[in-house]
C-alpha cells in the first residue's frame, strides 16, 4: 500500500529563477489577470499554467477553464524542458527565513484523504473553503497532473522532533539544491534528498501524527476532489507567524456613515476614529474608508455572546456585521479577503481590518473539532511556489512529454 506521506516519484527542480511573475503574490483573480496582461507576448510563465483562462489570449478567445487547459499543459511542458531539470524519488529539506519568520520542514507528497485506523483524517483541514475556488483548483490539478505549489501543514503534536530532524539533515547536506528570495525578503533554500537513510528519517517524522492545514486549505480540498495527492511543506516552524486577513467591501456604494448606522441598529458599539489602523488584538474591527477617504474611520466592538469559545473575529464579522446587518453574502462578489500588506483594489469601498488570530485559538478550534472561518489566518513564511514541481501521476501523456 502506498504511504500517505511519501517521496515525489517524478519532479522538476527549477534551474535558476521561477518563470514569473511571482505566483504567490496575488490575492484575487483580478490581480492575476492584470499581472498576466503585463507579461510580454510569447513569454511562458508558471502563473499562466496555474490560471490559463485568465491569460490575455484565453480572455480574447472567450475560453473557459476546460478549454484553456490544453494550452496550459503545452506551456508546462515547455517550462519543464527549458527552466527545470527532472528529479526522481526525492523529498526536500526546506528552510525559509526572513522578516516573515522561520519555517524548516519537509517538502513531500501527502494524500489528503488518508485516514488513521480509527477513521480520522491524517491531514486535517484548518479552515472552511470557497467551493468555487476548490472546483477551479481541482480542475487545474486534474488537467495538468502536476502540482506547481505546496500547501503548508503543521504537526498537531511533537513538532519540535520534526524541526530537529530537518536541522540535522540540513547540517550534513552541504550546498542547497535551489535558492530564491521572495519579494518580502525571505530566503528560501531546499536540499534534495534521494532514497536512503536521511529521506526515510524525515518521512518517518512526517508520518508520526496528524497534520493540520495551516496554509492551502483550498489546495488540500482540491487535491482530494481531484482524487490524488498534493505537495506539502510539513513544518513546525520554529518561528511561524500568523498575519491578519481583512475583509474588503467592494461595489456596495456604502460609506462609513451608512455602515455605522446599520451596525448601531443591530446593537453594536461603534465609535469614530481619525486613525483607522490596527487592531492588534481580537475583539474589535477597525474600518478604514477607501472610496471616500475623507470619511471618518470606525471602531466596532464585536459582540461577546455569539458561539463557542474561542470566538473568531472573522466569523462574527461575516455573520453579524455583513450577513445580519447589511444583508451581504460573506462569500459573494461584494466581500473579499485581503491579507495584510496587499493593496486594496480600485473598486473597494471600505476595508474592515481584523486582528491576527492567536495560534492558541487556532489549535483550540481544531481540538474542538471545529474549522476556522474561510481566509482567517495568514501563516508565514509560506513555501515558495514553483521551486519544485511534482508529477502526480494523473496525466501520463503529459508527463511522458516532459520526460
Amino acid at each position: 500500500m502506498t504511504a500517505w506521506a511519501r517521496a515525489i516519484d517524478t519532479g522538476w527542480l527549477v534551474r535558476d529563477e521561477v518563470p514569473g511573475p511571482g505566483v504567490d503574490e496575488f490575492a484575487e483573480p483580478a490581480e492575476v489577470t492584470e499581472a498576466l496582461a503585463a507579461v510580454p507576448a510569447g513569454q511562458d510563465t508558471l502563473l499562466a499554467v496555474q490560471h490559463p483562462h485568465r491569460t490575455p489570449a484565453a480572455r480574447a478567445a472567450g475560453l473557459s477553464l476546460a478549454a484553456a487547459l490544453p494550452a496550459a499543459r503545452e506551456t508546462l511542458d515547455r517550462l519543464c524542458a527549458k527552466d527545470y531539470r527532472r528529479v526522481d524519488r526525492v523529498v526536500a529539506a526546506y528552510r525559509a527565513a526572513g522578516p516573515d519568520g522561520v519555517a524548516e520542514g519537509v517538502l513531500c507528497v501527502v494524500e489528503p484523504a488518508a485516514v488513521d485506523p480509527d477513521g480520522t483524517l491524517r491531514v486535517r483541514p484548518g479552515e472552511q473553503v470557497y467551493p468555487e475556488v476548490v472546483a477551479e483548483r481541482a480542475a487545474v490539478l486534474a488537467g495538468l497532473g502536476c502540482a506547481t505549489s505546496a500547501a503548508m501543514l503543521v504537526p498537531v503534536h511533537e513538532g519540535a522532533r520534526l524541526t530537529e530532524a530537518v536541522r540535522m539533515v540540513i547540517g550534513a547536506a552541504g550546498e542547497p539544491s535551489a535558492a530564491a528570495v521572495d519579494p518580502g525578503g525571505n530566503e528560501h533554500l531546499l536540499w534534495l534528498l534521494g532514497p536512503g537513510g536521511a529521506q526515510d528519517r524525515l518521512l518517518a517524522e512526517v508520518r508520526r501524527g496528524p497534520l493540520l492545514v495551516a496554509d492551502g486549505n483550498h489546495r488540500v480540498a482540491a487535491a482530494e476532489r481531484a482524487g490524488g495527492g498534493l505537495v506539502a511543506l510539513v513544518t513546525a516552524g520554529p518561528d511561524l507567524h500568523i498575519g491578519a486577513i481583512h475583509r474588503a467591501l467592494a461595489g456596495t456604494g456604502l460609506g462609513t456613515a451608512e455602515l455605522a448606522a446599520a451596525w448601531r441598529g443591530c446593537g453594536l458599539t461603534v465609535t469614530e476614529t481619525a486613525d483607522p489602523v490596527g487592531p492588534e488584538t481580537p475583539g474589535t474591527v477597525v474600518v478604514r474608508p477607501i472610496a471616500r477617504p475623507a470619511d471618518p474611520g470606525l471602531v466596532v466592538r464585536l459582540p461577546d455572546g455569539h458561539g463557542p469559545r474561542p470566538r473568531i473575529d472573522h466569523e462574527l464579522v461575516e455573520h453579524v456585521l455583513l450577513a445580519e446587518a447589511l444583508g451581504l453574502d460573506p462569500a459573494g462578489e461584494h466581500v473579499r479577503a485581503l491579507p495584510e500588506g496587499h493593496p486594496a483594489e480600485r473598486d473597494v469601498d471600505v476595508l474592515l481590518r481584523l486582528a491576527p488570530v492567536p495560534y492558541a485559538d487556532v489549535l483550540a478550534v481544531h481540538e474542538q473539532g471545529r474549522r476556522m472561518p474561510r481566509k482567517a489566518t495568514y501563516f508565514t513564511p509560506k513555501p515558495r511556489s514553483g521551486l519544485l514541481l511534482a508529477d502526480l501521476g494523473d496525466n501520463a501523456a503529459s508527463a511522458e512529454l516532459r520526460r
